[in-house]
Parts: C-alpha cells; sequence; structure tokens
C-alpha cells in the first residue's frame, strides 16, 4: 500500500495568553502545570528577555514557564537520544535542557502532526518516549543565555538558545511546504523539516532504549549548555 506524508495544516490565528485563571495543561515532564499567574521573581528580568527580546508569551512563577502551540511546539524526548540527534542532524531550531528529557522547538502544529507522521514512518505503536507539546503546553523557561541569578528555573537550560532580533519561528522544523524538497525546513530556514527530524529523533529514541536495557541503566545526558551550538 503507497503511503503519501501528511499534508501541512495551515497556521492559526495566535491569540493572546490569558493572563489569569486556571487552564488544564501539562509540563515537558508529564505534570500537571500550576496556571495560576500571580507576580514572581521573574518580573523584569527573564520574563522581560521573552517578551520583549523575542516577543514570546510567558506565564509567571515559580518556575517561569513558556506557553506552546502559539509561536512554538516543543518535541520533546528523552535526553540521551536527543544528543544523539543533535550530533547526527546538525543545525535545528532552539533546543533546551528540561532536566532528564530535551526539547527541540518545531514549528506551531507540529505537535498534531507527530502521531500521523510516527505512523508513516512505520513507528506507529512502538514506545520511544517521544511525545510534543502543542496548545495547552507549557515547559520552564530556560534562563537566558549568559543570564545570572536564575538558579530558581532548576534544570531547564537552553542548548541552542533562540537569537533575538531574528524571525525564530520561520526557521523551525515543519513540514516541506508543497514544492519545496526534503531538508530545508519546511520554511526556507537551515533545520531539517519536520519528516526528516522525527524520523531521527524516532530511531535515536529507539537505540537509547535498547542500549539502557541492555545496560539495565539509566539515562546519560553527558550535555552541557550551548554544547551543541
Amino acid at each position: 500500500m503507497a503511503f503519501t506524508v501528511p499534508p501541512p495544516r495551515g497556521p492559526r490565528e495566535h491569540g493572546p495568553v490569558a493572563s489569569g485563571g486556571a487552564v488544564d495543561a501539562t509540563t515537558a515532564d508529564g505534570s500537571a502545570a500550576d496556571s495560576s499567574i500571580t507576580d514572581g521573581p521573574f518580573d523584569g528580568g527573564p520574563a522581560r528577555w521573552y517578551e520583549d527580546e523575542l516577543g514570546w508569551a510567558t506565564e509567571a512563577g515559580p518556575p517561569l514557564l513558556l506557553p506552546t502551540g502559539l509561536r512554538f511546539d516543543v518535541l520533546e524526548l528523552p535526553a540521551d537520544a536527543g544528543a544523539a540527534v543533535l550530533r547526527r542532524i546538525g543545525p535545528t531550531g532552539p533546543v533546551a535542557l528540561l532536566g532528564g528529557r530535551m526539547g527541540l522547538l518545531v514549528a506551531e502544529g507540529s505537535a498534531e502532526e507527530l502521531p500521523g507522521l510516527l505512523g508513516w514512518l512505520e513507528w506507529g505503536g512502538i514506545a520511544l518516549g517521544l511525545t510534543a507539546l502543542g496548545a495547552g503546553g507549557r515547559i520552564t523557561a530556560p534562563a537566558p543565555p549568559r543570564w545570572t541569578g536564575c538558579s530558581a528555573q532548576g534544570a531547564a537550560m537552553w542548548l541552542r538558545p533562540p537569537e533575538p532580533g531574528l524571525d525564530t519561528e520561520s526557521t523551525l522544523p515543519a513540514l516541506a511546504l508543497r514544492g519545496r524538497g526534503i531538508g530545508n525546513g519546511g520554511s526556507g530556514g537551515g533545520a531539517p523539516d519536520l519528516v526528516r527530524l522525527v524520523d531521527a529523533a524516532a530511531t535515536e529514541c529507539h537505540r537509547a532504549r535498547l542500549s539502557r536495557t541492555s545496560r539495565g541503566n539509566t539515562p546519560r545526558t553527558n550535555t552541557q549548555p550551548l554544547a551543541f551550538s
């Protein structure tokens, strides 16, 4: 039976992020996010960097949170598998280390595409530890590059930080537009297209899982900030 890559969904309108009240959402570690918005120690600090320099929405904490599904989604996988993906695939969009997990920023709407892509790539139904956060999700905001005094952000850190002044969203991995070849990020950027990135991520997740099982070990990240810049 012949299969075709699912066509990309069109962009959605970006609405404002609620400034208060509860929202049913999860963070990258799978726990429920506390969505009550209160004044925190990051007012005028990292929150301002994200909002003023990048134009990204934030939700106050602590810890400071970045909503997903607005300007970007996050492809999330074990850190050891993520490190292998970065070595294998080269340039990507921004990448964050979130405790024992790694988050690769991808185009908004990509989280909805992940199940179909995994099925098309014949990874459907296999336990990979590969997930995606889209609309309604959140990740802990890594401290901005070279920022001090942000230890409250815990283990979240940028490995490949977003660059102020650039249109980050246009360079994120996405499904390649019709008429464009595989490998150009789907949006003209230097990042791989979403199909190639998901295929690499699934492969490395599977390899890492088999390796951990054979060794009986827990994941080793061996990952340092900015190591893959």
